[in-house]
């Protein structure tokens, strides 16, 4: 979704980042990773990895490429049926104030009762305490894990913030690899329409620096506008997968036709322009309210023309449910909650459109759609 996840005060200096590098590097492996699957960690002294990230070094590709498997299996059970989970509450968001492990626990014992993979979006703290409980309460969860990543061109103040993230990034995925199933370098970064795009050259290069000091599987997550583009391809031989989103809502598309818009996009636009990768869908929904009267390009009032209602969002679940049961296409369902914070916060509206895409309230009872939704498919 087109929502700034991570603006916060920048608390990391360019001056203390080769300090930070060092320890992340330095930090000795815990129970959750092993010696057999050693990152790939690039040739050099992390003295010259610290001046090249500060400087906008490009660093190498791995040559060979040796392309890594995105395997959405726990005890072998496929668990491709995934789900977005933003972990903030009434009163909290990202980079203000968090949640405690308490609560994260309460969010993630519902979780585990419908679905064993989670994407987040951030390499922050509050993923760092979601990865925690996860271990500590051996949580039967695996985790896509997201690096937010902003323009730096045009906001330079950024640069310190995406560095961040992405040393963040190589920590957990080293400390928790055996919990985390990918690392996701951007979110909707290239998409024409994103505010917070950014350069691809920037984009490719922090890839590199994720991939090449981690072991699990690396992507990018974006809108199918830009994977069904021919530019796209730059990105995608960087990555172990691809991660597209597809909203038939967003798209103008009614309920009967969204599923099959959105089976069209996928095997006939993305999959033709990108038959050599495993194509993840990363983020797909229904919303259940929305503000008609916000008008324009863009706004929520002109592009959708679907029915929005709790009835609306039971019928696309059961719709997705079926095509992902005949297709076995790894599909996150954006969100498990709803989230308060989001599209203007306490500065907006009750109805505002950012605020309705889960399948739990806010105060994380679950809508009537999705009871109905697991009567109809548990065969009550």
């Amino acid at each position: 979704m087109i929502e700034n996840r991570y603006k916060r005060s920048i608390t990391l200096m360019v001056n203390v980042l080769p300090l930070l590098i060092l320890m992340i590097v330095g930090c000795k492996s815990d129970g959750n990773s092993n010696n057999d699957n050693k990152p790939n960690i690039e040739s050099g002294s992390m003295k010259t990895i610290t001046e090249n990230i500060q400087n906008n070094v490009y660093p190498k590709i791995e040559n060979p490429f040796r392309q890594r498997d995105f395997l959405p299996y726990l005890n072998d059970k496929w668990i491709g049926k995934a789900v977005s989970y933003g972990c903030y509450r009434e009163g909290q968001a990202p980079g203000v104030t968090g949640p405690s492990e308490t609560e994260i626990l309460e969010d993630l014992k519902i979780i585990k009762q419908y679905w064993n993979l989670i994407r987040v979006y951030g390499s922050d703290s509050d993923t760092e305490k979601i990865l925690k409980v996860i271990a500590e309460e051996k949580l039967p969860i695996k985790v896509m894990v997201g690096v937010w990543l902003e323009n730096e061109v045009n906001n330079p103040e950024r640069k310190a913030e995406n560095i961040e993230q992405v040393l963040k990034a190589i920590e957990l995925g080293n400390k928790y690899k055996d919990i985390i199933a990918s690392i996701s370098v951007g979110n909707e970064t290239q998409v024409f329409w994103s505010f917070h795009k950014m350069g691809m050259d920037n984009l490719i290069k922090y890839i590199r620096y994720v991939r090449n000091n981690t072991s699990v599987p690396v992507t990018v997550a974006d809108d199918y506008n830009f994977w069904n583009k021919a530019e796209s391809k730059e990105v995608a031989d960087e990555i172990d997968f691809i991660v597209c989103h597809i909203y038939p809502l967003w798209n103008g598309k009614t309920l009967e036709e969204s599923i099959e818009w959105m089976g069209n996009i996928y095997f006939n636009d993305i999959i033709t322009k990108h038959p050599e990768k495993q194509i993840a869908i990363g983020e797909v929904g229904w919303a259940t309210t929305y503000n008609p009267e916000k008008k324009g390009d863009g706004e929520q009032g002109s592009l959708v023309k679907g029915e929005i209602s709790v009835k609306a969002q039971e019928k696309f679940l059961l719709k997705l449910d079926k095509w992902i049961d005949e297709n076995k296409v790894t599909t996150f369902l954006f969100e498990a909650f709803d989230e308060p914070w989001k599209g203007g916060g306490e500065n907006s509206g009750p109805n505002e459109i950012e605020k309705h895409w889960g399948v739990f309230y806010k105060d994380r009872k679950p809508k009537e759609s999705f009871k109905n939704y697991l009567n109809n498919v548990n065969g009550k």
